[in-house]
């Protein structure tokens, strides 16, 4: 089993899934969801409902904080592969600026700067 950089490759089902749950997360939605859940948590204990309902509440909040770190991890990882290839376009559209040889290196330098739109 090779596990691949989740930048490499183009977008694959989960890459889709990953933009699209990011852009949830960062919504006021998705901070009402987890006022909303917070709030059950506290008014679990607040009320002495019984440890299962504690535990219960516990657990959401754990696995959604699980999810979270991975598709943060998951965007943070394309975006540094982003960064690394625009720095490497950079480098050789300079390297063969020095050497007089301009072509190659700046479409790929054109195609850097618009790598957001593929990732």
């Amino acid at each position: 089993m090779v596990i691949r950089h989740p930048a490499a490759g183009g977008k694959g089902r989960f890459e889709r899934f990953s933009e699209a749950a990011s852009n949830f997360t960062s919504s006021l939605a998705f901070y009402v969801l987890c006022l909303l859940l917070v709030a059950f948590f506290i008014a679990a204990h607040a009320m002495r409902l019984a440890v299962t309902w504690q535990l219960l509440a516990g657990d959401l909040m754990t696995s959604v904080t699980l999810l979270l770190l991975a598709l943060l991890k998951n965007t943070e990882r394309r975006a540094e592969h982003a960064i690394q290839r625009k720095l490497d376009a950079i480098a050789a559209a300079l390297l063969e600026q020095d050497e007089g040889q301009t072509l190659k290196a700046q479409e790929d330098l054109r195609r850097a700067i618009r790598m957001e739109e593929e990732l």
